[in-house]
């Protein structure tokens, strides 16, 4: 299990979505409209096998991508 974290600081669409290391899409965890404040989500890899995957949130004119790695 993952957390991620972060705020917005006006009412939009915020989206995270996981990819692969091959850049496939494999799981959208948020994609809904959110007022301001701090939220959290939380990846569950348990039905994914161990290695390197990306976030990408995206959330009203920003949008930033990170790397995490699952190890099981």
């Amino acid at each position: 299990m993952t957390k991620i974290k972060w705020s917005m600081l006006n009412t939009g669409n915020a989206k995270i979505i996981i990819y692969d290391i091959s850049g496939r899409e494999i799981q959208t965890i948020v994609n809904e409209t959110l007022n301001p404040g701090s939220y959290e989500a939380t990846f569950d890899g348990t039905r994914f096998a161990s290695g390197v995957y990306f976030y990408r949130l995206t959330a009203e004119g920003y949008g930033e991508t990170r790397k995490m790695m699952l190890i099981r």
